[in-house]
């Protein structure tokens, strides 16, 4: 999910790379993970502090844990390339820092900050089934406890939210205070009071991505200069099935990137160009066995 591309795009070309279906089959006898060593505080602040950097500059490293994992050093390295720098050599071992040279990781100051819990963050809490047609029947999915909706609230990993709060997250309560990412909160309230077309002309956030100049008017004065003529920008969406990035691109310049899941084998997503005819926000969830199963209706 991209919060902050704006809908005014009138056309929006989602370009989805070909991978062999060989390569997202999973290898016969893999060997199963090592189990997690424990980290030091220090290592997971630092790698915190790099995760909130790339969130903050929408190059998301996913749900923020603490770890230099896979989409971190994704993030790092599509950050690179919208700066026109080479990519980094990986780290000599798992969860290891990669290079972090010229990135303003100082910016981020502090990397966790207390949170006072309120009554709002509790609204959305509720019993969910497992089923999924009995999911299909509620008005709306909730969260199954407090822990949920404040890890997502601020970006993170519920793990990892009680790894910063230990034996704080099991019963959560208004007034409790939590520490968390130095993240700017997503505010589900907020999405739900959103008009269609408020973003444009709400205020800006920070790191909004600027809207494509207006068409000319019919028999509008053009300048007589071609030089000083602007080419209108060109903005699209690449959903790369190798990488599971989505990458934000005007021109040729990547601008965001934000990992996505992109469908299976059994029912893959649809690979090629594709017009963006419409946008629902928070969109009604049918309940279609056929499709959900073997991706028909």
């Amino acid at each position: 999910m991209c919060p902050f591309i704006r809908s005014t795009l009138a056309i929006v070309l989602i370009t989805v790379c070909v991978v062999p279906a060989s390569a997202r089959k999973k290898a016969h006898g893999a060997k199963k993970p090592a189990p997690e060593q424990k980290r030091s505080a220090a290592d997971a602040e630092a790698a915190t502090r790099l995760q909130v950097f790339l969130d903050r500059a929408n190059f998301s490293p996913g749900k923020l844990d603490g770890h230099f994992g896979d989409f971190t050093l994704k993030a790092v390295a599509l950050y690179r390339q919208s700066r026109g720098e080479p990519p980094s050599p990986p780290p000599s071992k798992p969860d290891a820092a990669p290079d972090l040279s010229g990135i303003d990781l100082a910016s981020v100051d502090p990397v966790f900050v207390q949170y006072t819990v309120t009554e709002s963050d509790l609204q959305n809490v509720g019993p969910v089934p497992d089923a999924i047609r009995e999911r299909a029947k509620l008005k709306a999915l909730a969260y199954r406890d407090a822990a949920e909706a404040i890890a997502e609230t601020f970006h993170c990993d519920r793990k990892f939210l009680e790894q910063l709060n230990p034996g704080k997250t099991k019963t959560i309560k208004a007034g409790d205070q939590l520490q968390v990412p130095n993240v700017e909160p997503f505010e589900l309230g907020g999405v739900k009071e959103l008009k269609p077309g408020s973003e444009i002309t709400g205020p800006a956030a920070a790191n909004d991505i600027g809207d494509e100049p207006d068409a000319p008017k019919p028999n509008e004065a053009q300048p007589h200069n071609p030089a000083e003529q602007t080419a209108p920008s060109t903005m699209n969406l690449k959903v790369d099935v190798k990488t599971n990035e989505l990458g934000v691109f005007e021109g040729d310049k990547i601008v965001a990137a934000y990992p996505v899941t992109v469908g299976s084998a059994h029912t893959a997503s649809p690979i090629g160009e594709w017009k963006v005819r419409g946008v629902s926000k928070l969109p009604t969830f049918r309940y279609d066995q056929q499709m959900l199963q073997h991706g028909e209706r």
